[in-house]
């Protein structure tokens, strides 16, 4: 748990943070029945998370506390879609939610966006995360009821939502 005497630290991902994204992700979907985690089979990007991003125009940040990696949040131009930028991978530890990690992080992809030209944001979020859907809408992103089916080992189907960033 952070407790006053920590310092949070949000910083450009490394490709060496690859296993502590892959960890993350996985404590965060230990908490939903059904979805697996298998990084060998569907998470290769892990391993090369910077560059990926980079290389799309993007950028991967990393919330660090002590050295541990304890958030993360991804976004790129989403290419089909014009002048909007996707985020994805936007996870937080479970043992130090509702610490403000996910709106930092968030804050800082959307500036990073805007910076580079994006009207609009956009992300797909699995259907059971519950949690997920109300922080997104408490931050005036919007369903506008696409889903998609990913056809990976959990089953995943997806809502899409959308937000302006043009005022």
């Amino acid at each position: 748990m952070a407790d006053a005497g920590t310092t949070l630290v949000i910083r450009p991902a490394r490709d060496e943070d690859g296993d502590a994204f892959a960890g993350l992700i996985e404590r965060c979907w230990a908490d939903y029945p059904g979805c697996v985690f298998d990084r060998a089979a569907e998470h290769g990007d892990l391993d090369r998370i910077a560059t990926i991003f980079e290389e799309k125009g993007g950028l991967a940040w990393s919330a660090v506390i002590e050295d541990r990696v304890v958030g993360s949040i991804c976004v790129a131009p989403a290419g089909e879609i014009g002048d909007a930028w996707e985020i994805t991978k936007l996870y937080v530890d479970p043992d130090i939610r509702r610490q403000n990690i996910a709106s930092l992080l968030n804050g800082a992809a959307e500036a990073f966006a805007v910076e580079r030209g994006a009207r609009r944001m956009i992300l797909w979020t699995d259907t059971r995360f519950e949690g997920a859907h109300r922080f997104y809408e408490a931050r005036g992103y919007a369903p506008d009821g696409r889903t998609r089916e990913l056809h990976d080992l959990s089953d995943s189907i997806e809502y899409f939502y959308g937000k302006s960033l043009s005022g």
